[in-house]
């Protein structure tokens, strides 16, 4: 027997294609959307019934039947095309709600889910209150659901296909199953068929044989296959998501829709992250703030910060930009019943008291600055430059998301003293062709330029380990009105204008 207590629960949506449309349906029923639904989609070049909700089920139609058979039966059909990515699609909101239960969902498809509930069970009541609390918000957002508990994730697969609300006490796996149909462990149709016709058709039956029959008949992983469901052995649940270092929850015993209580719940829930940030040293870079509404839609909405912090009052102005800016503003429709933050990334943190002086002081409001910048404008709206090592004019430099500037590595070089004209413009361009012309003349924009001064050359060679070109010879040119000009000229003659001093 496997010593692993976990516990997992297992959803099963018998009705996912057809509760899809019915949903959609609710504000705008198209015509005949009273009548039986029936989903159809073409198998073996023939129509046939893919999905039947439960009228069509009551009238006795079943997936797998022909559409013309399901006709002749029941004239009066609502007949949609199957559309299996949208099923898909949908499978993968579902799970993303189910995140607000446990942190361990795992995907079943193509109508089914697995939630690791190991350990959390208490949160709710003990495990029947939180299975009865997990369909009633299910059904309530329009899904017909079946769930069951059980030690290991196929025993609780079967178990919510053939014993719904079942919940298995720890080590009961192999009693709960022993009575269900060998269908149960969703074998290969030929084996399922196999097993019938010898006569066992219980699970209990089949694991009443020996290993070494059912090996040499079916195969080594068949009888693993069954030995995991009967929690002789186990198999983990592989999550969608991947599960962050910190995270703090709060859920509503009635759902909140005003920002201000949001923003309130926010700030509190940062603080008990802070002390978890705490306790290991570090402060969050990037937090993410999860809002479950109570008819399933689910919002993210993330923040980041260019030094680590976990100032509880800086995280929620953060917030507060980032909700003042959205396009689509956060719809609380009809209320949130659960608000979650998490720091996705986080790293070492100094203590305020560490951080003495003026110039510490100046450098931590920059930052609150560029954070609040960047959640109201995006991080890639707001730049650092960057000096490089490099004499190449236009390479100089780099612009930088702000919040991820590292400390240069390359501090800018003086090109002047003092005293000095700037040697460089502060505006510079993409080179743009000149013509020089006689009685020291240049044509420039079709603007006509007299020289009234001249200085240089001064030679800048590129650098032939990274672009290969020719030399630029760099001349500062002052025309009769005092206007002052950076050319270079290449090799061949050829003039350009790279910037305008200011």
């Amino acid at each position: 027997m496997a010593s692993s207590e976990r516990r997992i629960l297992a959803l099963w949506f018998p009705r996912l294609a057809t509760d899809r449309l019915r949903r959609r349906w609710r504000r705008s029923p198209p015509p005949g959307a009273s009548l039986p639904l029936i989903m159809v989609a073409k198998v073996e070049n023939a129509m046939r019934l893919t999905a039947v909700d439960a009228k069509a089920e009551w009238l006795g139609l079943q997936p797998g039947m022909a559409l013309a058979s399901a006709r002749a039966r029941v004239p009066a059909l609502k007949v949609m095309a199957a559309n299996a990515p949208a099923d898909s699609k949908l499978l993968a909101r579902l799970a993303d709600w189910c995140d607000g239960y446990s942190p361990f969902v795992a995907m079943d498809a193509p109508r089914g889910l697995f939630l690791d509930v190991t350990g959390s069970t208490h949160l709710f009541g003990g495990e029947q209150a939180m299975l009865q609390t997990l369909k009633k918000d299910l059904r309530r957002q329009g899904f017909e659901v079946q769930a069951a508990l059980a030690g290991t994730a196929m025993a609780a697969r079967a178990l919510a296909r053939y014993r719904d609300e079942a919940v298995v006490p720890v080590g009961g796996d192999h009693e709960a199953l022993s009575g269900l149909p060998v269908e149960a462990l969703a074998l290969d149709a030929s084996v399922t068929h196999a097993f019938r016709r010898a006569g066992l058709k219980t699970v209990g039956k089949v694991a009443s044989r020996s290993r070494a029959e059912l090996t040499a008949r079916f195969g080594a992983a068949m009888v693993a296959r069954l030995d995991t469901a009967l929690g002789y052995a186990e198999t983990p649940i592989s999550p969608r998501l991947t599960l962050p270092p910190y995270r703090v929850e709060r859920r509503f015993p009635e759902p909140v829709s005003t920002e201000a209580v949001m923003l309130a719940c926010l700030k509190q829930l940062a603080g008990y992250l802070a002390k978890s940030l705490e306790e290991r040293g570090e402060g969050a870079r990037m937090l993410e703030a999860v809002f479950f509404r109570a008819d399933g839609a689910i919002r993210r909405i993330a923040v980041e910060t260019g030094s680590p912090t976990r100032d509880p009052a800086l995280l929620e102005r953060l917030f507060r930009e980032k909700l003042d800016a959205l396009i689509d503003p956060l719809d609380p429709g009809f209320g949130f019943d659960l608000i979650r933050l998490e720091a996705l990334r986080s790293e070492a943190c100094r203590d305020d008291a560490a951080q003495l002086g003026d110039k510490a002081a100046d450098e931590k409001q920059i930052h609150h600055l560029i954070d609040r910048l960047a959640a109201r404008f995006g991080s890639a709206r707001v730049l650092a430059f960057r000096a490089q090592d490099t004499h190449i004019p236009e390479r100089a430099f780099a612009a930088v998301p702000a919040q991820y500037a590292e400390s240069a590595k390359h501090a800018w070089k003086a090109l002047r003293r003092s005293a000095e004209a700037p040697r460089r413009p502060l505006r510079q361009m993409v080179p743009e062709p000149v013509s020089i012309l006689s009685d020291n003349r240049f044509r420039w924009r079709n603007v006509v330029h007299r020289i009234s001064r001249m200085e240089g050359p001064e030679r800048i060679a590129m650098e032939w380990w990274r672009a290969p070109g020719p030399a630029r010879d760099y001349f500062r040119v002052e025309d009769d009105e005092g206007r002052r000009y950076w050319l270079y000229k290449e090799e061949g003659e050829r003039w350009f204008m790279h910037g305008v001093f200011a």
